[in-house]
């Protein structure tokens, strides 16, 4: 005979009694596709058997509350204690290198195993058929509950992860650029960051927005490791930017955004890489270089010449001194017929075509400028610092 009064006592007996079988029939429905969680049942036991049997509780306390209002059925969270081995369960689950979607899967799995004993359980205590409702209810609201419990734990691992592995390629570039760092410490820290060490790298600093430094260095991920300063990413470090395709590449993500690529170098090295990368900044900024991006490597005779302008504007007013005494159009037709002749080693009609003038003109200036310079023009050192004058512009400021 059905009986309507809730029997919560001996229900809840019996379920507690039948627990051990459920677990165990979960873990054989979940070895088949699940090898992993059912191992993780039986050898953790203990820790789910605790919450197993909280779940009995709250279950029948929910159940309970939906009897009393059956059109407003009570939804409550798990015990903070189950909810937080089921966090757990979840971070876990990230560890161990399983998706979140397959983790659902075996939850759902679970909850028609646990409906099955539960609702098996009442119908042989003769439940009346709204308290079996109410208990379908309250298993199922329970178990999405339990669901979200271990979706979140697996996602704050996802984002805890994703912090420290950030803040260890953070220190693993910090470490590269010191100049101090041990092969061991290198490889150590290499490991902890998740970064395969390479045979050379070279530094990318941004001479632009560092808003977008940070949006390239997500883009470049894994392969880039960020340098920060000041809590703004201000550069990479990039793993093998000679390699096959990487410069094309390079030169498509860095495009706009006035960044400078330091030359190749082995890591033990890298700290040179920087420092001409931000002599190369220095000069993007002031005119002398033009590329987006820069690569050093392409102007490294301009980072040579400019690395101290001073030197430079010394050289630039020794060698072009004996113009001095010339009109400012005098001195500039001069210059630059002295600076084709050194580019075209003197020969006449090639220094004519560049310059578009006659050759005779070609020859009164040099006559000009041999009479102003003498035999320096002879000497092969102060012809190689001619040049240098020459061919390297003062720097113009960007608009």
């Amino acid at each position: 005979m059905t009986i309507t009064i809730f029997d919560r006592a001996g229900l809840e007996a019996a379920l507690l009694d039948g627990l051990p079988a459920l677990l165990d029939e979960v873990r054989d429905r979940l070895a088949e596709h699940w090898p992993d969680y059912a191992a993780f049942l039986d050898n953790s036991r203990d820790i789910v058997l605790g919450p197993a049997e909280l779940f009995v509780h709250r279950l029948l306390d929910t159940s309970i509350a939906n009897l009393g209002n059956p059109e407003q059925p009570t939804v409550e969270q798990p015990d903070e204690t189950v909810r937080r081995v089921f966090v757990e369960i979840g971070r876990r689950q990230l560890h161990e290198g399983n998706d979140l979607t397959r983790l659902l899967t075996a939850f759902q799995l679970g909850a028609r195993v646990a409906w099955r004993h539960v609702a098996a359980t009442a119908l042989h205590l003769d439940f009346a058929p709204d308290h079996l409702a109410a208990l379908a209810d309250s298993v199922f609201v329970f178990v999405n509950h339990l669901s979200f419990s271990a979706a979140d734990g697996y996602l704050q691992e996802q984002i805890d992860d994703a912090m420290v592995r950030e803040q260890r390629r953070e220190e693993l570039a910090n470490l590269l650029l010191s100049g101090r760092a041990s092969t061991e410490a290198v490889r150590t820290a290499a490991a902890q960051a998740g970064w395969r060490i390479p045979d050379t790298a070279a530094v990318i600093i941004y001479g632009g927005d560092h808003q977008h430094a940070g949006t390239l260095v997500a883009r470049l991920e894994p392969w880039a490791l960020p340098i920060r300063r000041n809590g703004l990413v201000v550069g990479a470090v990039v793993p093998e930017p000679s390699g096959p395709g990487r410069r094309l590449q390079l030169s498509r993500e860095l495009a706009g955004m006035r960044a400078v690529v330091g030359n190749t170098v082995t890591l033990a090295q890298l700290p040179r890489s920087l420092e001409i990368a931000r002599i190369a900044v220095r000069l993007q900024k002031t005119g002398v270089l033009t590329d987006d991006p820069v690569f050093t490597d392409e102007h490294l005779d301009a980072l040579i010449v400019w690395r101290d302008e001073a030197l430079v504007a010394a050289l630039r007013h020794e060698m072009l001194a004996p113009l001095e005494g010339e009109t400012a159009a005098a001195r500039e037709r001069l210059s630059e017929t002295l600076a084709s002749w050194l580019r075209h080693f003197g020969d006449r009609q090639a220094i004519a075509r560049e310059l578009n003038i006659h050759p005779q003109t070609v020859r009164y200036r040099m006559a000009r400028l041999k009479a102003l310079y003498g035999d320096r023009l002879d000497d092969p050192d102060s012809r190689a610092r001619l040049f240098l004058a020459l061919e390297w512009p003062g720097p113009q400021p960007l608009e």
